[in-house]
């Protein structure tokens, strides 16, 4: 009988000291956590202080011009697109129109890239749609990039420096970005290409 009353002293003492034991591993385990998790905080905050360090960086760099207002719309709808409206009357062969929408592609995307990032996430986000139409002429391009320019759409329109097939200081391609709906109200009226 004395040898069964120290094996339930035994078997209670053996559970306290694992219960204590595996207490102990849970405060250092959560004390490990928490010190990762303060470390963590400590980054981002880290991380906050060098984005708007960034910030401050890139209005230098863009001449302390502020965000574009497509920006505030890349929060709110999700919808977004390019066009690329081609010029009809050069008569550009297929492999100068691909070029020079791939210019207007790249001239648009940078000059996004520091002033409205959003914009472009919410676009790349949304499979990076892009449509190509067909304009008559560099006159109704200018006009398209004015109602583009009132709607607070931004727009890149492609140079050609002349060296192929059309005239030096040629507008080839016209680039829009934004949300669909907007800039279906610009370039909706136009074929495609």
């Amino acid at each position: 009988m004395l040898w069964g009353v120290d094996m339930i002293g035994m078997s209670w003492l053996s559970a306290f000291l694992i219960g204590a034991g595996c207490f102990a591993l849970g405060c250092l385990l959560g004390a490990r956590r928490s010190a990762r998790a303060f470390r963590l905080l400590i980054s981002s905050k880290e991380s906050e202080i060098a984005v708007n360090d960034d910030d401050k960086k890139n209005k230098k760099k863009n001449g302390g011009k502020q965000p574009l207002e497509v920006e505030k719309l890349a929060e709110i709808l999700e919808d977004f697109k390019m066009v690329l409206v081609v010029r009809n009357d050069l008569k550009m062969g297929k492999g100068k129109i691909a070029a020079q929408c791939s210019h207007a592609t790249l001239g648009l995307y940078k000059k996004l890239l520091n002033r409205a990032p959003k914009s472009l996430n919410r676009w790349e986000m949304c499979g990076q749609v892009k449509v190509v139409v067909k304009i008559e002429s560099e006159d109704d391009m200018l006009v398209l990039q004015e109602r583009a320019k009132s709607l607070n759409i931004p727009t890149h329109i492609t140079i050609d420096a002349g060296r192929t097939q059309i005239a030096p200081n040629s507008r080839t391609v016209m680039a829009v970005l934004g949300p669909a709906d907007l800039v279906d109200d610009v370039t909706g009226g136009l074929k495609l290409l």
